[in-house]
């Protein structure tokens, strides 16, 4: 089995939140989808796509897609739009806040036996919230719940949840929810 590392990092956040993963070539990028959802800590509870040199992946809108704008992302693998090292895709998830992801192969590698992928090998940073308000809500939350004595830090703490620590996150914890979902899951 081919194995893809890709370095997924979200866009326009400073410091950086990134994820290196490593999966199947053949993954679809409707598995891949879940992958990222899961490694990030999305919730998906918002539309997504895909975009590669122009051309929209994901689920087409037959109420709002023009025919062959969006290419349905079940049959896409991995290996058709992430074709050499260095080869790089823009994940788009929550069309409101609009969370762009830079996908980029870092490495092409041979499956290592007994090893279960996918799997986020390092990360920085926990995700953001959902509905948070894109980069710019991200980056106020953030700088609120630094500041205890800022007028809204309490609708904010009680807002983001007590548990919300936007550098913390657990490699441990999200592995283990990429193996509980058999359905991604390919064993080297």
């Amino acid at each position: 089995m081919v194995i893809f590392r890709v370095h997924v990092s979200l866009i326009d956040i400073e410091p950086p939140i990134w994820r290196c993963v490593e999966l199947s070539s053949q993954t679809t990028l409707k598995q891949f989808h879940r992958i990222l959802q899961i490694a990030m800590g999305w919730t998906d509870s918002h539309l997504h796509e895909f975009i590669v040199g122009g051309q929209r992946y994901g689920t087409p809108d037959v109420h709002y897609d023009e025919p062959g704008e969006v290419i349905a992302e079940g049959k896409i693998h991995l290996s058709d739009v992430l074709p050499v090292p260095e080869a790089r895709i823009l994940y788009v998830y929550d069309f409101g806040d609009y969370w762009q992801h830079s996908v980029h192969l870092e490495a092409i590698l041979s499956a290592q036996p007994g090893t279960d992928y996918p799997r986020v090998l390092a990360a920085a940073r926990s995700c953001p919230l959902e509905d948070c308000g894109g980069t710019t809500g991200y980056a106020n939350l953030v700088d609120i719940l630094l500041d205890p004595t800022h007028e809204d830090f309490q609708e904010m703490r009680e807002w983001a949840g007590e548990e919300f620590n936007a550098e913390v996150l657990s490699l441990e914890k999200i592995n283990a929810r990429l193996r509980r979902n058999r359905s991604l899951v390919a064993k080297g």
